[in-house]
């Protein structure tokens, strides 16, 4: 299965009016976005284990006022998935590529989960590039305090896919043939209401991941984070963020830890927790998720 706009399921009505799959191709890969509306241009990054499909419910909305770009980060999605270049400084660089090619010298971000790291990144390493920063529903590496070995339960049961996704290959071997277990497991335990995201999207994300490379670049965000969080440290040294920062976190996930965060390396932060949500916040709160995005940005 293909993971382009005409090839995924249950997208809202007159998705396909407005959005379309777009290539482009960099001097390492070629990457995949799916284009469409009219205004500023607005890049929305996603998070793992998903891909441009997580932002279908918030991109009509957003469209009315941006040119909504919604890309795969490579290892994701229809976009190539190379042995390397997981870690945040590439990942940024891929993006920086993306709107170049795309006609977009300066542009909005909005970065989700990995997209917070990825988001966060653009911003820091290509700093005349990026207007307005959202993040959401992460932390930054090098920055964030890592919890103890021997966390509390609920805890533990929110940040234990860390340490497992940072191993060599045996996480590889133990979830191949297995993907639905795994990341089906991601997305009920994440969420603030079984449910809250419907089987059949739950489907398209695993099934994404059935290819292996598609499995390994997964796990490759996470064994990156080392070399990410040494990116991080030196960008927070050349100095804080000079754009507005919006920061969000789920009542029943992050909470304030998005905001608490950006805190270290902007000035310019405004933190929101949107109640009742879990982790997927595009996904279980679109409708109040879109509209504290054009409140933040237009």
């Amino acid at each position: 299965m293909s993971f382009t706009v005409t090839d995924v399921p249950d997208l809202p009505a007159g998705f396909t009016d407005t959005f379309t799959s777009r290539t482009v191709k960099t001097t390492e890969l070629t990457l995949h976005a799916v284009v469409g509306g009219d205004g500023p241009p607005l890049l929305l990054l996603p998070g793992w284990p998903q891909f441009w499909y997580s932002w279908r419910l918030v991109m009509p909305a957003l469209a009315k006022h941006f040119t909504v770009i919604a890309p795969d980060l490579r290892g994701m999605g229809a976009s190539d998935k190379p042995v390397n270049g997981y870690d945040a400084a590439t990942l940024a660089d891929d993006m920086a590529a993306l709107m170049t090619a795309l006609g977009h010298d300066r542009f909005a971000v909005v970065g989700y989960d990995l997209g917070m790291l990825v988001g966060y990144a653009l911003a820091a390493s290509h700093r005349d590039r990026v207007t307005r920063l959202v993040v959401s529903e992460a932390i930054l590496p090098g920055l964030s305090p890592s919890p103890p070995l021997l966390s509390d339960p609920a805890t533990n049961e929110m940040l234990w896919h860390f340490a497992f996704n940072r191993l060599a290959d045996i996480n590889e071997r133990m979830v191949a043939g297995r993907e639905e277990i795994y990341f089906g497991h991601t997305f009920t335990s994440k969420t603030a209401t079984p449910g809250a995201i419907p089987q059949h999207a739950v489907d398209v994300y695993v099934d994404s991941l059935r290819d292996p490379a598609a499995l390994r670049a997964s796990f490759e965000y996470y064994r990156t984070l080392d070399t990410s969080a040494e990116h991080v440290l030196r960008w927070r040294d050349e100095g804080p963020l000079t754009v507005p920062v919006l920061a969000i976190g789920g009542q029943y996930s992050t909470g304030t830890i998005p905001e608490e965060t950006m805190r270290l390396v902007a000035p310019d932060v405004t933190g929101l927790v949107i109640p009742g949500a879990g982790h997927f916040l595009p996904e279980e709160a679109p409708a109040e998720f879109s509209q504290a995005l054009l409140d933040f940005l237009r």
